[in-house]
């Protein structure tokens, strides 16, 4: 089984290129620079791909994105209450045309994507109706073409951080802040990002999980 794996470097995309290293799959890692602004994250895969031995391809893609209001020190009932602030409109449905593409093109069979919105679901193309309505669409544009998996769709934020655990991923071994700090020290994570909030969240109930075991 060739798989491409839709991987950004954070922790969910890293988790299912780990996953799918373990089931034995023949393993592709996809990046999108579009210019985002945590470009950091792009450094890291490339990083975790050299790690593990995997191949990474990148597409580059000119895009006047809308600008988006990064919140900052949200509570975690706060962002479980509606549609992120932070939503990209269309990321994800754009993410995944590129990919289903590029997948035909280096004969892929599968492709994952690490979205899930068990406990999180502020982002609309993160969940279950988005996912079979894609996949709808793009059987219909590309017969017989790759299938689309979402291995961790119906994980909590907690038991993610904990598989990767499992995996060997460690909290610093993958990049999730919208809003790095540049010091002369170097690039680090704001800590007051959903993002960051979200992630030190899931590591915390892991290792809290982990403990009681």
């Amino acid at each position: 089984m060739k798989v491409l794996v839709l991987h950004s470097g954070g922790l969910d995309s890293t988790l299912c290129l780990l996953m799918a290293i373990e089931a034995k799959c023949e393993v592709m890692s996809l990046g999108i620079d579009y210019g985002q602004r945590h470009r950091i994250e792009l450094e890291y895969a490339l990083s975790q791909c050299r790690k593990y031995n995997v191949e990474r391809r990148l597409l580059r893609v000119e895009w006047d994105k809308p600008e988006r209001n990064i919140p900052v020190g949200r509570s975690l009932e706060d962002m479980r209450s509606g549609v992120s602030p932070a939503f990209l409109p269309g990321r994800n449905a754009v993410f995944m045309t590129l990919a289903s593409a590029e997948a035909v093109g280096v004969g892929a069979d599968e492709i994952w994507i690490g979205v899930n919105s068990v406990d999180f679901s502020g982002y609309p193309d993160c969940r279950p109706e988005f996912i079979e309505s894609f996949r709808n669409m793009i059987e219909a544009a590309i017969p017989n073409g790759p299938k689309i998996v979402t291995p961790l769709l119906s994980m909590s934020k907690p038991e993610i951080a904990a598989e990767a655990l499992r995996l060997g991923l460690m909290p610093g071994d993958t990049w999730s802040c919208y809003q790095p700090s540049f010091t002369s020290n170097g690039i680090s994570p704001c800590g007051q990002c959903d993002a960051c909030i979200l992630h030190d969240h899931a590591w915390q109930q892991a290792n809290q999980h982990t403990m009681s075991k």
